[in-house]
């Protein structure tokens, strides 16, 4: 985002300038690589791979990039206006970030949330001033109880108001194309074999990987989905599976959204929770990067993919938010134990 350059004394020339953003929300972006060593030394991996650390955003997660394209974008086109309400169902982090904008730039927000996310999330996003409105994960995608249902019928309830609706909003991918895709290619100079993401709305990764295959149709583009979710099978063979539970965050669907192009998408593979969280909590103790456990996710799913390559591939793996947001879940041995998992 473009900074404002200001005199700290317009009369005074001797002193000197001040970069500044107006506004939180054009903090969002430019987010930096960090090869990993240790990780790859210890499986025998050749080949680098770079993450890119999408939770030094503003609000600690790659969310904030499309949060803030969509509400920008709709104020343009006259969708938003002074004085609305926002409503957005999510699993916290594209909560957190419509939060901020809306206190950042003066509107309501009302958030509907899935019952299993973490409760720094919630505490998060209650710090804005936000209504939330917390519902049962454990229903289908089509009960009027569900966190995305909920907050269809709270739109359609409240005068004034605007939907986000990731899901369904093609804008979605848009952010990740006009922004994150851009800056993957001038950060890497074009030198990249693989991109890997974790797959939710599908947003960054579909938008992503558009951008890239534009300048390069040889990248290939992988995705993690969680054991429970329907899109490994539904990229397989345009089948749709029964939805199960899974325990991280952020990632996995029970729906396909019109933000995912399975087009883009080379490879899906599948990930279990503890591959999830046992590889985010080696990443926190070898790299020193706090990571969340979709994080853990595409990173495991990145060196499973890397074993098969030589020592001039590169591989690029979004890590879409901190672990901060887990400290009470799965860093947590506690939690781990209750939950069935090792550590």
């Amino acid at each position: 985002m473009p900074q404002t350059t200001q005199k700290l004394n317009p009369k005074d020339t001797e002193k000197q300038t001040v970069m500044f953003h107006d506004s939180i929300t054009e903090a969002v972006g430019q987010t930096p690589l960090v090869k990993i060593r240790k990780m790859t030394a210890r499986r025998g991996i050749t080949c680098t791979i770079l993450v890119k650390l999408e939770f030094l955003n503003p609000m600690a997660s790659v969310k904030d990039r499309m949060a803030v394209w969509v509400l920008n974008d709709a104020i343009k086109e006259g969708k938003l206006k002074p004085g609305q309400t926002i409503i957005e169902a999510t699993s916290g982090n594209t909560g957190a970030a419509v939060a901020m904008f809306a206190a950042a730039h003066g509107y309501k927000a009302i958030l509907t949330v899935p019952d299993k996310i973490s409760g720094e999330k919630l505490d998060t996003m209650r710090a804005f001033g936000v209504k939330l409105v917390v519902c049962p994960s454990d229903v289908p995608v089509d009960s009027e109880d569900n966190y995305y249902q909920t907050a269809k019928r709270i739109h359609r309830d409240t005068p004034n108001s605007y939907f986000l609706e990731q899901y369904q909003n093609t804008k979605n991918i848009d952010a990740h194309y006009y922004t994150t895709g851009p800056e993957i290619w001038k950060q890497t100079n074009g030198a990249l074999t693989c991109f890997v993401g974790g797959i939710g709305t599908g947003g960054t990764v579909s938008g992503v990987a558009r951008y890239l295959k534009e300048q390069n149709s040889e990248i290939e583009v992988v995705a993690a989905d969680p054991i429970g979710s329907i899109y490994y099978q539904y990229h397989k063979d345009c089948t749709l599976v029964e939805p199960g539970t899974y325990l991280v965050e952020g990632i996995g669907e029970d729906m396909v959204c019109q933000s995912i192009d399975m087009s883009v998408i080379d490879k899906i593979y599948q990930v279990t929770d503890q591959e999830c969280f046992e590889t985010a909590r080696e990443l926190a103790r070898t790299e020193g990067i706090f990571a969340g456990g979709s994080s853990g996710a595409a990173l495991h799913v990145a060196l499973k993919y890397a074993k098969g390559l030589g020592t001039d591939a590169t591989v690029l793996v979004i890590l879409p938010d901190s672990g901060m947001k887990y400290v009470s879940k799965f860093y947590n041995d506690e939690w781990i134990s209750e939950k069935g998992l090792s550590v």
